[in-house]
């Protein structure tokens, strides 16, 4: 039974990447026919980026008051609802009002299924989990570029995926009972889920709790800010050619799906504060060949070790969470962090493509490095906090 859990947790991870990458390969064959500027995905992108963030912060209390499964259910089912009226949405502001619940059912299943991993599950478990995300931010593209390259509207591929949401909220509903019974396997964790919320303010206020949430804004930024801008930048200061620059803009997240599978391999043993630090020296060694004057072909292997290195760094800083602010406060301080994560990813790329517009894309390595360096004082001094 225990087994069969893990695995419907799996497939919900593949579920949260399903609908990550839709918009971006759809939106150059929606804007026409929406009759708005190409500027508009980006006025859709933050509406659902606010209710993920909104729903992130709340996210404990909802989750102490309804328990894990349940929340997990209802955030699914109000994805692929979000995701139905956006395959029969045909003006711009359906896509906003859409977006709402879209963006709130993914902020609550984010920290609800990390958390219980963390506190359930080994970290070579949450390394993987993370690499099924991946998996399913490849899907939904996949999907999407299956109905346009046919000749299909986009509205045919956020259908699909709202029909393999659908089956999974079907199954989520059918498991509620192995949550339950997870649950009663420790004694703490019945006073975990009894226990009343500790609320913004005070879970801000738990020493150590502001650094990793620094670190994990410093995060997210360069992951979204290399998935955004790596491929311009090989472009305008490499010289290799949009076409292939395109062809292996992916590499960067096959980089990270990779290295979180091995990751699975050795995390345990490694121990998750290792592993980060891991992680962040490859990221460096990644930036500098970046810095150096070598071909675009040298500048994708650059994008190759950031992949990798970023690969470790979330799901181990989420697996330690427990360990080091224990059990009871852990639903709280991983909605604070998946909300810090949220607003890196959100604000700082636009903020990049600014400064690159208004100064240079060759800025890129440099703005890279300054947060990686925030984020390695931030960690290192949140972990001597807990050593």
């Amino acid at each position: 039974m225990i087994h069969l859990l893990i695995v419907v947790i799996y497939i919900s991870f593949i579920s949260l990447g399903l609908p990550d990458g839709l918009l971006g390969s759809a939106w150059p064959s929606m804007y026409g026919g929406l009759d708005v500027p190409v500027s508009y995905a980006g006025i859709v992108s933050m509406i659902i980026a606010g209710g993920t963030i909104l729903s992130a912060l709340f996210s404990e209390r909802i989750i102490k008051k309804l328990g894990t499964g349940p929340v997990t259910a209802l955030s699914v089912a109000m994805t692929a609802i979000a995701l139905f009226g956006f395959s029969v949405s045909t003006e711009f502001i359906h896509l906003c009002l859409w977006g709402i619940p879209y963006g709130l059912g993914a902020g609550s299943v984010d920290a609800a299924l990390n958390n219980y991993v963390a506190v359930h599950y080994k970290s070579r478990h949450m390394s993987w989990l993370h690499c099924f995300w991946g998996v399913g931010c490849s899907m939904g593209p996949y999907i999407m570029s299956y109905y346009l390259m046919r000749g299909s509207s986009w509205t045919k591929g956020y259908m699909t995926v709202f029909m393999l949401q659908a089956v999974l909220t079907v199954m989520l509903i059918i498991s509620l009972p192995l949550w339950k019974k997870k649950a009663t396997e420790k004694l703490d964790t019945s006073e975990e889920i009894s226990q009343k919320p500790l609320g913004l303010k005070k879970t801000v206020s738990i020493k150590g709790v502001k650094e990793v949430m620094i670190t994990f804004f410093c995060y997210c930024a360069i992951e979204a800010t290399t998935g955004l801008w790596a491929v311009s930048y090989i472009v305008f200061e490499k010289g290799i050619s949009a076409e292939k620059a395109a062809k292996w803009g992916s590499i960067f997240y096959l980089g990270i799906t990779a290295g979180r599978f091995i990751n699975g391999f050795v995390s345990d043993r490694l121990g998750d504060r290792n592993m980060v630090r891991i992680g962040e020296v490859i990221i460096t060694a990644g930036i500098v060949v970046l810095f150096m004057p070598v071909s675009g072909t040298g500048a994708i292997a650059g994008l190759v070790l950031i992949g990798l290195g970023c690969a470790p760094i979330y799901p181990c800083l989420i697996h330690a969470t427990p360990t080091h602010f224990g059990k009871e406060a852990s639903q709280a301080v991983i909605g604070v962090q998946m909300a810090s994560a949220y607003v890196g990813t959100t604000f700082v790329p636009p903020i990049f493509g600014f400064v690159a517009e208004k100064i240079s894309i060759s800025l890129f390595p440099i703005a890279l490095i300054i947060i990686l360096c925030v984020m390695i004082i931030l960690s290192e001094k949140q972990s001597k906090i807990y050593r």
